[in-house]
């Protein structure tokens, strides 16, 4: 669209802004959305809970739970107000890393790949067992390649983490067939 001056000369008028470019400027709204749909997720799950635990003083199961949920919502909330004021988050600089390189999907899919495994293999072969390739499947995935040294730290790991929460902290972790064997 252009408009002409009373000096004879024509300028471009700027274009009207669609929804599509204030959306773009603000797309850290979209942040603030995932927040707070997060936090309500965990302040219904919080208060619809089932405890059956007896309480025993003013801070019970649902505490921390509510603490969070309600501390999801006020940053969703301050978040959301910045950006609307023209706030914006300053781009990553990286300290190591070359911004312009691709993403190293390798690396990505090994990682993701050793969680699920850890997370179908859990229930039949126990945690220790489960952990164990849990931390050297991280560990190769994330470049170590000391074939006789990793196995053994990641199952020392692995045992002293259960050991630790099951004995310790009394948080019970499937032991597995090498249980019975221990």
């Amino acid at each position: 669209m252009t408009t002409t001056e009373p000096t004879g000369r024509t300028e471009e008028a700027p274009e009207p802004r669609n929804w599509r470019t204030w959306l773009r400027e603000h797309s850290e709204l979209g942040v603030c959305v995932m927040l707070l749909a997060l936090g309500v997720v965990v302040l219904t799950d919080a208060l619809t809970m089932d405890v059956e635990i007896a309480q025993r003083g003013p801070i019970g199961p649902r505490t921390v739970p509510v603490a969070v949920g309600i501390g999801l919502l006020a940053v969703s909330v301050l978040l959301a107000v910045d950006v609307l004021r023209g706030g914006r988050g300053e781009a990553e600089g990286g300290e190591d890393i070359d911004l312009s390189e691709p993403a190293d999907w390798r690396t990505v899919l090994l990682l993701a790949g050793v969680f699920l495994a850890t997370a179908v293999l859990i229930e039949p072969v126990g945690f220790p067992v489960a952990g164990a390739l849990l931390f050297w499947g991280a560990a190769y995935a994330l470049g170590s390649r000391a074939v006789h040294r990793d196995p053994l730290i990641a199952a020392g790991l692995s045992l002293v983490t259960y050991a630790v929460f099951n004995n310790l902290l009394g948080v019970p972790l499937p032991g597995g067939p090498l249980m019975g064997v221990l």
